[in-house]
């Protein structure tokens, strides 16, 4: 199912992949090089609706009006925010987590807080750009007063996995699982161990029970 839904920005776009008895649901955004279709997106949007899990992936209204250069970070907000009570009709009593890869999951941790989210899960989260970890992004991750997982790739130019456990250093509330050999795309080499399927159930596993997780959690 597919909603557009207006801001000030333009018409955004909230595609639903409905579970049938939804334990929780989940709010992803897009990044600022692809959109909804990403490989770790898609896996969730596939798998997570068997699991008990309604998957909500947004496109923001750049990407929508078919641009190429993504929108400032302020604005990537705003609309994000603007949707927010579309998205808790659909919700309704459910528990909300939101996240996104890479922008997306940049989005999520900032707002976390004023949409009243459970938990944020950051795909790929762009800790640096490329070849400048002076750049930081850490203090991001740190917004969100609610649990925090954050799935990255061993190869990730934008921050590896153990760049983000150095970052973390043991903080309480974040967790931080390697996708073996794979970059900011969740992409690996070929004849990587894991493989691009490994990729996907990895992903998929991953955020099934940290969602789930969160109702036993005291």
């Amino acid at each position: 199912m597919q909603l557009d839904v207006p801001t000030a920005l333009g018409p955004g776009r909230l595609t639903v992949a409905a579970a049938a008895d939804p334990a929780a649901v989940l709010w992803l955004g897009h990044g600022a090089g692809g959109g909804i279709d990403a490989v770790d997106l898609a896996a969730l949007a596939a798998r997570l609706p068997e699991r008990g899990i309604t998957v909500v992936r947004y496109e923001q209204p750049w990407r929508v009006a078919g641009k190429r250069v993504a929108a400032r970070p302020a604005a990537l907000d705003a609309a994000w925010l603007e949707t927010a009570p579309r998205v808790r009709e659909l919700a309704g009593d459910l528990p909300l987590v939101v996240g996104g890869r890479s922008a997306g999951a940049r989005v999520a941790c900032r707002t976390s807080t004023a949409v009243d989210a459970a938990a944020v899960v950051c795909l790929a989260f762009p800790l640096h750009p490329p070849g400048s970890p002076e750049k930081s992004r850490f203090a991001e991750l740190l917004e969100p007063t609610i649990p925090v997982l954050v799935l990255q790739g061993g190869r990730d130019t934008f921050g590896t996995a153990s760049d983000v456990v150095s970052a973390v250093d043991a903080r309480v509330g974040i967790r931080v699982v390697e996708v073996p050999g794979a970059d900011h795309g969740m992409k690996v080499l070929k004849g990587s161990a894991l493989g691009a399927g490994g990729v996907r159930d990895l992903v998929a596993d991953t955020v099934t029970g940290f969602v789930l997780g969160l109702s036993t959690r005291p």
